[in-house]
């Protein structure tokens, strides 16, 4: 008896350090997470502060998501050569830095270059908590438990962002929406020193930073171009040009990987056919839900009159549905549904939230459509990210499993950056086209409000739903095959005899 119960003393102790260990990445995966929308309900509130007009101000939000998705492989690859903690370390104090210089900024341009900077160091934390994550639980039950709270997180940080940011900017003030960074940073750091796991480190990984500018430079391109489209319209010399800008960027980048013999993305990570499902349904459903987030910001704030208190209550239910599906479908079906079912069957749940908000008028109200909409997206997109998560990761060997949970992480981020931008620049550009075809009035403002609303929303949809066939056909892996870095790929052949441990 004497021999038994230290060991299952020790057995249990480290238990609750994997637990533990995974609230510490959970709340790190939160922050970088709701980031990406905390500060767009306090736009208005920062715009009178700082005097800077609406052409500007959507820098605020995508300076941060355009440095997050083109760093995150770069991101991927320090966390290879300098190891996962240590790098997941670093990024944490160099998040909460930017979000101080951001939050005393006294000017757009200082705002503005502390975001950027906020998602250059997300792009560090990101990968390496998903990889942290991968190598802490190696237990097919207790690793589908875990990628199931940290897929809910991951789907739900947006919408936090926005009930976050509406109560620090009603009741303390904008800048408090950069500032609580520093405190959930300064946690995170001080309890993961003692729990997080510190697997080896690659060193002779080479950092191939003109891969970083081009992919950086091709992304912000994109983006700018389709900002400029809901001004210029997307036909426009000025619009094509930055597009095609962008995409010869990305073009270069793409071909720099294929000749390099250590590149940035190893490209071999993109045959798996399950691995680029989940990429597919990861950047499409933050397309739906950034542009959900970001014209429900307006309608609720500008044609229903909320404050921005209520206006992030308003979208609570989305997150709450969304951690509820994530938490439940993830540990209880994510090892008897085979995952395509699970991935595409949120994106069809997500699509039909979209459909109910395409039935929007400036006298609905939030019971009738906005509310039934924001459970349903919420549901599919907690039901789609803990598979995709997974997948994303399945079959890789320990050297590239800081680059593969960069790769997830940063197709979410360009659906967000690129989806945003279009989605805004639909919206723009429907709602001038029906002011300009009907008599000027405050209750036609109103309407042509809702009608871009609805006109961006209606292309969401239907993304979404042609995207789901899609990794119908793409995910091939069986229930109960999701993998960890190191195992065998028995869906597509691959085998991996490298271990983490």
């Amino acid at each position: 008896m004497t021999d038994v119960m230290p060991g299952r003393d020790s057995a249990t102790h480290a238990s609750k350090g994997r637990w533990l260990g995974l609230g510490v990445i959970a709340a790190a995966q939160l922050m970088t997470a709701l980031d990406a929308t905390i500060v767009n309900i306090a736009l208005p509130s920062a715009q009178s502060d700082l005097a800077f007009g609406d052409a500007q101000r959507q820098w605020v939000v995508t300076a941060y998501t355009v440095c997050f998705a083109g760093l995150l492989l770069l991101g991927g690859r320090v966390a290879d050569v300098l190891g996962r903690r240590r790098a997941f370390q670093i990024g944490l104090v160099g998040f909460a830095l930017a979000s101080l210089v951001a939050g005393l900024a006294p000017t757009l341009p200082v705002l503005v270059a502390g975001r950027a900077l906020q998602g250059a160091f997300a792009a560090l934390i990101a990968p390496t908590a998903l990889s942290l994550l991968a190598v802490t639980f190696t237990e097919q039950r207790e690793r589908a438990r875990a990628f199931a709270v940290y897929g809910a997180v991951a789907s739900s940080g947006a919408g936090a962002g926005l009930l976050l940011g509406g109560v620090l900017t009603e009741y303390l003030d904008w800048r408090w929406c950069l500032f609580v960074n520093v405190l959930i940073a300064a946690i995170v750091l001080a309890v993961g020193r003692s729990v997080l796991p510190d697997p080896p480190r690659f060193g002779s990984a080479r950092i191939d930073a003109m891969s970083a500018g081009l992919a950086t430079g091709g992304l912000a391109a994109l983006v700018f171009g389709c900002n400029q489209a809901a001004r210029h319209g997307w036909t426009s010399a000025l619009v094509l040009g930055w597009l095609a800008a962008g995409v010869c960027a990305l073009a270069g980048f793409g071909l720099r990987q294929w000749r390099m013999a250590s590149p940035l993305l190893p490209l071999r990570l993109l045959t798996d056919r399950n691995r680029a499902g989940a990429y597919v349904a990861a950047a499409t459903a933050v397309v739906g839900a950034f542009g959900m987030f970001l014209l429900l910001t307006y309608h609720l704030q500008v044609v229903l009159g909320y404050s921005p208190a209520r206006a992030g209550l308003a979208v609570l239910p989305m997150t709450l549905a969304n951690s509820l599906s994530g938490y439940q479908l993830g540990n209880r079906l994510m090892l008897r549904v085979a995952p395509r079912i699970l991935i595409a069957g949120g994106l069809l749940i997500a699509a039909s939230g979209l459909a109910v908000m395409t039935q929007l008028t400036p006298h609905s109200g939030y019971f009738t459509i906005v509310l039934p909409a924001e459970v349903l997206i919420g549901a599919g997109m907690g039901a789609l990210f803990p598979p995709a998560f997974q997948l994303a990761i399945r079959g890789v060997t320990p050297r590239d499993a800081g680059v593969a949970s960069a790769v997830i992480n940063a197709a979410a981020q360009v659906g967000g950056s690129i989806g945003t931008a279009a989605i805004n620049a639909l919206a723009v550009s429907s709602t001038a086209a029906y002011l300009a075809t009907h008599a000027p009035s405050p209750s036609r403002q109103v309407a042509a409000l809702v009608h871009g609303y609805v006109y961006a929303t209606a292309w969401s949809t239907a993304l979404l739903t042609v995207m789901a066939v899609l990794v119908f056909v793409l995910v091939t892996s069986p229930r109960g095959q999701h993998g960890q870095p190191g195992q065998p790929d028995r869906a597509n052949g691959e085998v991996s005899t490298s271990k983490e441990h």
